[in-house]
């Protein structure tokens, strides 16, 4: 009864002189029930006691350990035409099977015999670069003998130089013994002209005297145009030496000129050949690109540019294949303020999409159908969502992750921090506090070690 009229019927009804009232309000029945609550309120208060593991959850996705594991796509180096498949969606391949096959879609490469006019070019080339270079060393050859004639000719012009400077010291020497006869004759002439007019020399010896007077005067003459010429020639010697020196200054010049225009072409020729066996190479290489390879063994997951005849340009993708052989590894991320509990190390459990678990996050050890793993990587800028990427591998000390996982399903990740009493964590989440902030003992020993060194 809820006892709201003013007319109570407990005041004039007894209900204890009821049968079911009898049955109901016994005093067994309250002592049992207070037995209950006490109990009740014994195991609350013990529980409330009991260790609970603090622990940041999160949502991730399965993804590899490596960047080298991960899907990837396949593309073309060069711009094609799909010709033949050699592959359909799923089927494994061995690093460098042929994916498919393409052709040239560029006019200049549409030559069959490219390869080979491209050495018939090289060849020509080579040959213009041998003969160069003979032309080369027969210009060396040349210059050598143009120096050795020059040395010839200036050695006879120098020796002819000499004769002629002796030839002006002979006729000097002569023409000054002319002089001397010339001044005796006079004073012959003079003195037999006094002893005739005097009567003491005959006519006759003065004619005589006068004659040989004349004699010596052209004889003086001669040797003086003797000694002229004798000069001249000396000059003459000097001007054959500075015209010999600049005819094969000029000669050697201009054999010299040759040999570095032939060396010049010989280098032109030389860079022309390298330029084409590099062309060359990159025909060759290009000719491989026809055919597009597997990077590494897998699947073909999916045929992005599917069909035959459809063209496609440098660098678009092609097939998308999975590597065969990876190492699974969960990504994860973390808000910011609980960024500094996450470490390097730090053992995490992870519950898979598809895998039945019963999960208690603050128990782990009675959890089950969650796997162990530890923190391998933790980002350093912030993704686009606003948290902190986390990347988590296999703990090896925990049993296998399963084997049928793929990458890219969805899975659920649990760090564990520090173990506190139930009724602390109560407090904490009532109050919206972060959990314990705490560090591995490895940073506790360095930071330890370090103010010691201090």
């Amino acid at each position: 009864m809820l006892n709201i009229s003013k007319n109570p019927l407990h005041e004039k009804v007894d209900l204890r002189d009821y049968k079911s009232s009898k049955n109901i309000f016994k005093d067994e029945y309250y002592k049992y029930l207070n037995k209950f609550l006490k109990g009740f309120a014994i195991f609350l208060l013990i529980i409330l006691f009991l260790p609970w593991t603090q622990n940041i959850t999160g949502n991730g996705l399965v993804t590899t350990l490596t960047p080298d594991q991960r899907p990837q796509t396949i593309q073309s180096q060069i711009p094609g035409r799909i010709e033949q498949w050699y592959v359909k969606e799923g089927d494994y391949v061995e690093k460098g099977d042929n994916i498919l096959r393409i052709s040239e879609v560029k006019s200049e490469y549409f030559d069959d015999s490219l390869i080979v006019r491209t050495n018939q070019q090289i060849n020509a080339k080579a040959a213009s670069v041998f003969a160069y270079k003979k032309k080369f060393e027969a210009l060396d050859n040349q210059i050598i003998a143009l120096q050795e004639e020059r040395d010839l000719k200036l050695e006879m012009a120098r020796n002819k130089l000499m004769q002629s400077k002796l030839k002006v010291e002979s006729d000097s020497i002569k023409f000054e013994a002319a002089k001397t006869n010339l001044s005796i004759a006079k004073r012959q002439y003079v003195r037999d002209s006094t002893l005739n007019i005097e009567g003491l020399k005959a006519v006759k010896d003065v004619e005589e005297k006068k004659l040989k007077l004349q004699k010596t005067e052209a004889d003086l003459i001669d040797r003086e145009n003797l000694l002229l010429a004798s000069k001249n020639n000396v000059l003459n010697a000097k001007v054959e030496i500075g015209r010999l020196k600049a005819e094969y200054i000029d000669k050697i010049s201009k054999a010299q000129s040759d040999q570095f225009t032939a060396r010049s072409n010989q280098f032109d020729a030389e860079a022309q050949v390298s330029k084409l066996e590099n062309t060359n190479s990159n025909y060759r290489v290009r000719n491989n690109l026809l055919f597009i390879k597997a990077p590494q063994s897998g699947y073909i997951n999916r045929a992005i540019k599917g069909g035959i005849g459809i063209t496609f340009k440098e660098g678009e993708e092609l097939v998308s294949i999975m590597p065969a052989k990876i190492d699974l590894a969960v990504e994860t991320y973390v808000r910011p303020i609980d960024l500094p509990l996450i470490h390097i190390g730090e053992k995490v459990r992870i519950q898979f999409d598809g895998w039945p678990a019963i999960v208690f996050s603050g128990w782990p050890n009675v959890s089950y159908g969650t796997y162990g793993a530890k923190v391998v990587a933790i980002e350093r800028f912030i993704s686009t969502n606003g948290k902190y990427r986390v990347l988590l591998a296999p703990d090896e000390e925990d049993h296998e992750w399963p084997e049928d996982i793929r990458a890219g399903s969805g899975a659920k990740t649990i760090a564990l921090l520090e173990d506190v009493p139930i009724w602390f964590e109560l407090w904490r989440q009532l109050n919206s506090f972060p959990p314990n902030y705490y560090q591995p003992e490895a940073i506790k020993k360095e930071k330890a070690a370090k103010k010691e060194k201090k």
